[in-house]
């Protein structure tokens, strides 16, 4: 039986954000953000295992990267996988279609990037390894990457294209959607 979805006060790096659910693509942009923060905790995580080694702050580090991957990052592609890409599927012109299936192919991707990351994590913050090998490095790396250009593209095409497109009405019944699935409506 699938457990229910944790509430928004129980998720990684989400606080009351200036922003709520009645604003969905502002909410949008303040998850990317909360991604961006994550992906820099991860890079510091590096950097300090490099020099520490896995020390208790690097476990703990490594167990807030993993419960934000594992927990946050899924609801929100989520939200876009339902309320933004079929709109621009359905309605939008051929060159932003053609960005939707990109954006689609990246969340495949960076779920698999994902669940080869989270070993080298999930090792490091039980203390089974030290540090990360040159094969774990570049796949972190592949990870970030991959994450700060999708993060880029929706925000500077999707979005916008997806907004011209959206009546008022679907925006509230969106925010109140994405609220619902959280446990925060």
């Amino acid at each position: 039986m699938a457990s229910p979805a944790p509430s928004a006060r129980h998720i990684p790096g989400f606080s009351a954000p200036a922003v709520g659910f009645e604003q969905p693509f502002a909410m949008l942009e303040a998850c990317h953000e909360r991604v961006q923060r994550s992906l820099a905790l991860l890079g510091r995580l590096r950097a300090h295992v490099r020099l520490q080694g896995a020390d208790e702050s690097a476990r703990q580090a490594a167990r807030d990267v993993l419960r934000y991957f594992d927990i946050a990052a899924p609801l929100h592609h989520e939200d876009e996988e339902l309320h933004v890409f079929p709109l621009l599927l359905a309605q939008a012109e051929p060159g932003v279609q053609a960005l939707v299936r990109s954006l689609q192919d990246d969340h495949v991707r960076m779920v698999a990037d994902w669940a080869a990351a989270r070993v080298a994590l999930q090792a490091l913050e039980q203390g089974v390894i030290q540090g990360f090998a040159e094969s774990e490095e570049a796949l972190l790396d592949r990870f970030a990457d991959r994450y700060a250009g999708h993060i880029r593209r929706e925000e500077q095409e999707a979005y916008p294209a997806a907004l011209h497109l959206l009546e008022p009405a679907a925006l509230d019944g969106m925010g109140r959607e994405m609220a619902r699935r959280r446990g925060a409506a």
